[in-house]
């Protein structure tokens, strides 16, 4: 599921930036961006809505296994119950994007046929992804040079948006969910591994499990980000590639500041007095900064995620819970 929601946020954000279509025009469209994150996400373009998409996208996820669960051969009222909840629930997401101003009837219906094609195509391939996941061969080399890849390979819109931003953090979130369950699958991720509500996971232990388990998870984002941000920047700094930073960082000893004027986008760049000692061996001088947050975001979803599969199940297991 965190892989398909991945694939969902890149294409989408990548058909966003790629066709730039503005949102409906405000006014005459009263657009009832009330909190911060509506604020943040009025920055995007309008088509496809990435809403409407994820939340499609994730119906049609839990639609596919309900429907397919052999132990609820039965539960014909069950399934009922919950297709018409999440039909509901996907028809009132596009109509509500639609009613707040943020999207266009186009944008809805876009979203929504862009979801039915990505669904069509994860199915078909969804068994064999998850096998190489859980059992593959140099699984975790091969998902962070497909994350490193998937930061380049994302298109320049026509004005800056919040979008990539939202594609690094679900590409950090699916390197970190890959790379903690190709390690740990056979031991806390299987199909018999005890879930919610069974009889061997009572609500005392899960009780603990919670009060334990999101200190953790919240301590490793926190650890990780620092580490990128002390790491990053000097790696960068030893190989002579010259870094910008809009929030993260300071500059760093041995580097000048100056602040980036174009686009107002108001960051600060980081470039060597002197060239690094591995660049002068191998490389060739830069002609452009880069953007040092991009790293540091991954890792530190990435850090989050592989906490969530790996470091807490296995904090679990040496308190027997």
């Amino acid at each position: 599921m965190t892989l398909l929601m991945a694939f969902c946020n890149y294409t989408g954000h990548c058909i966003k930036d790629i066709v730039s279509a503005p949102r409906p025009l405000s006014p005459p469209v009263i657009r009832l961006a009330i909190t911060e994150e509506e604020k943040e996400n009025e920055m995007e373009y309008g088509l496809p809505s990435s809403h409407t998409l994820n939340t499609i996208c994730l119906s049609g996820y839990l639609l596919y296994y309900i429907l397919n669960d052999s132990n609820n051969t039965d539960a014909f009222a069950f399934k009922l119950m919950v297709i018409s909840l999440l039909v509901t629930l996907s028809l009132l997401i596009g109509i509500g994007r639609i009613y707040l101003g943020m999207h266009s009837l186009i944008d809805v219906v876009g979203a929504a046929v862009l979801a039915t094609m990505i669904l069509i195509f994860w199915f078909t391939v969804h068994e064999r992804l998850d096998s190489f996941v859980t059992s593959g061969k140099n699984v975790t080399f091969f998902w962070a040079s497909l994350a490193l890849l998937l930061l380049f390979a994302y298109p320049t819109p026509e004005l800056p948006t919040p979008s990539f931003g939202f594609h690094v953090a679900f590409n950090g979130v699916a390197a970190g969910v890959v790379t903690g369950i190709n390690r740990t699958f056979s031991e806390f991720h299987n199909e018999h591994v005890p879930r919610l509500l069974d009889p061997h996971l009572g609500a005392t232990v899960f009780f603990k499990r919670v009060m334990i388990g999101i200190p953790i998870i919240i301590a490793v984002k926190f650890v990780s980000k620092a580490l990128a941000k002390w790491l990053l920047p000097l790696i960068c700094n030893l190989i002579g590639v010259p870094i910008k930073s809009s929030s993260y960082i300071q500059p760093v000893k041995g580097v000048t500041v100056s602040a980036v004027k174009s686009k107002g986008d108001g960051q600060l760049s980081f470039s060597g007095r002197q060239s690094g000692y591995l660049q002068k061996i191998f490389l060739s001088p830069p002609e452009e900064s880069y953007d040092v947050d991009t790293g540091i975001r991954v890792l530190q979803y990435a850090g989050l995620s592989w906490a969530v599969v790996e470091l807490v199940p296995l904090v679990f297991k040496s308190m027997r819970l």
